[in-house]
């Protein structure tokens, strides 16, 4: 008999294995992501020292629709641009264990265009 196990303990076991092989460091922090149904989440964080460099999500930026793609590309333009702010031009992305597809690629391509390298 096969166990059913949820999607969001499958995507943390996913995350888990990812954040054995990733970590962020104070010359390249990581950049994480969090999506919920209603809004996403991006924060760059150095794993080192276990400190949060900086911080944007659709929460924060106000928008209306904060789970949709055009919400995704704010949020990535807005923590690159933070991120530049602070003189960090390198990160590691860390994508959660989510899908590389819809919102989060969107928000890692916005985040790219606006200037941060990964």
């Amino acid at each position: 008999m096969l166990k059913k196990t949820n999607r969001n303990a499958s995507r943390q076991k996913r995350h888990q294995r990812i954040r054995n092989k990733i970590s962020g460091t104070p010359e390249r922090p990581r950049l994480s992501v969090f999506r919920s149904g209603l809004h996403i989440y991006a924060q760059i964080i150095d794993d080192v020292n276990a400190n949060t460099l900086v911080s944007a999500s659709s929460i924060s930026l106000k928008l209306d629709k904060g789970g949709d793609i055009d919400a995704a590309k704010q949020v990535g333009t807005e923590v690159a641009k933070k991120a530049l702010d602070a003189e960090i031009k390198t990160v590691v992305f860390d994508r959660s264990g989510y899908l590389y597809h819809g919102r989060i690629k969107a928000l890692a391509e916005a985040a790219r265009e606006a200037g941060l390298e990964f």
